[in-house]
């Protein structure tokens, strides 16, 4: 079937009283974004509480479902049928048209809902929808009515166009990215980055990221499985830019003078120094990690505290109650897995210590700290001033 539109349902949007507008309006851009690799002309538009998707001509129509399945803000797709208002006469044939084409066994139940925004037209809504349920029971005489649970909803909407829809696509909920601020993301090669970034977006915040990268203790097919990771992302928070942080010197200063079981901890301070460096810079509103609760030795409560007790931001951790199965279902959902398990080392394996301390106490590490401190400064200015930035797109 040739659909004409498609129906864009939101969810949380609608309760948003005098501010809704803005959270349609992002809507409006982030379908926009969406569709712009998509063949077709599209025009996005509002129209009395409802966002649309005009359809001109030839379009991908998968293409452009898959592309609107990854809008924040979409709890609904609804591909939509236009008809030219020639009377009630010729609105039962398309309609009868519609359900052959649509429900070519006819033997479902259903339920007609109208909905009539031209007051002019000369029936009612419920007039419209007895007479059209009257019509498709003498053409499908095994088709019954069930106005409490109907395996079909003909939607029928009389605009200055009259719109028929009876499917409804899940989108992806949460809110349009950018309603809520921006936040910078550690993105390693892993399973769990990506997937904290997508959590995060689908709240409505945009992103950027920062990724720390050990030459040649890590491999540029390592920085490039990063980017790859960035991409698939950026498919559902839109463009990203990613800090890729010369991280080596540092980390083998951290090695030379610190003790090897507190290497992780430590590291991991200084990769959140320099990330909340550049959150600030670009005005971002705090840091957003893959971490979960007990996953690794520098995922206890204790090792989170020692890290959180470095950033004046906060720290969003979208994934913290989440265990590893509910991660991995999310990152195959989102295509990201497959490429995160492919063998290329993040600079934070390299150099993991083989007893790591699960529990670390704050003021020791603060005191194995000072034995950095001839240098550290340093060699952060330095990390900061060569850091490469790129900007992801999917």
């Amino acid at each position: 079937m040739r659909f004409h539109s498609f129906l864009i349902k939101y969810g949380e949007i609608g309760i948003k009283g005098k501010n809704r507008y803005l959270f349609e309006d992002a809507l409006v851009r982030q379908i926009r974004f969406a569709l712009k690799g998509v063949d077709g002309d599209f025009h996005v538009h509002k129209a009395q509480g409802r966002v649309y998707v005009d359809c001109e001509g030839d379009y991908d129509y998968e293409e452009t479902v898959e592309g609107l399945k990854r809008v924040f803000g979409i709890v609904g797709i609804c591909p939509v049928v236009r008809v030219e208002d020639r009377g009630f006469e010729q609105l039962s044939q398309d309609v009868l048209d519609y359900m052959k084409e649509m429900y070519p066994e006819g033997n479902q139940t259903f339920k007609v809902e109208a909905r009539r925004s031209r007051k002019q037209y000369p029936k009612t809504s419920m007039e419209i929808n007895c007479d059209l349920g009257g019509v498709i029971l003498d053409a499908f005489p095994e088709m019954k009515v069930d106005v409490h649970n109907p395996q079909i909803r003909l939607n029928v909407e009389v605009r200055e166009e009259i719109y028929l829809y009876s499917e409804i696509i899940p989108g992806p909920g949460g809110m349009p990215v950018g309603t809520n601020g921006n936040a910078m993301l550690l993105l390693s090669g892993g399973i769990d980055s990506p997937v904290a970034g997508y959590m995060i977006s689908k709240r409505g915040v945009g992103l950027q990221a920062t990724y720390f990268h050990a030459p040649p203790y890590t491999s540029e097919r390592a920085k490039e499985k990063v980017v790859d990771l960035a991409k698939l992302v950026s498919r559902y928070a839109g463009p990203i830019q990613l800090h890729v942080v010369n991280f080596t010197d540092i980390q083998l200063y951290i090695y030379e003078k610190c003790p090897h079981e507190e290497l992780t901890i430590i590291m991991r301070r200084y990769m959140m120094k320099i990330a909340e460096h550049f959150a600030k810079e670009n005005g971002c509103l705090g840091l957003i990690t893959g971490e979960s609760i007990g996953q690794v030795a520098s995922q206890t409560m204790q090792s989170l505290a020692a890290t959180n007790a470095v950033c004046t931001l906060p720290v969003y951790r979208p994934l913290i109650g989440f265990d590893k199965r509910e991660i991995v279902e999310i990152a195959e959902k989102i295509d990201t897995f497959e490429t995160s398990i492919q063998p290329f080392e993040d600079c934070c394996t390299i150099f993991v210590a083989k007893h790591p301390v699960t529990k670390p106490n704050l003021e020791r590490i603060e005191k194995s700290e000072r034995n950095l401190e001839e240098k550290i400064d340093e060699l952060m200015k330095t990390a900061i001033e060569t850091t490469e930035v790129i900007t992801v797109k999917p």
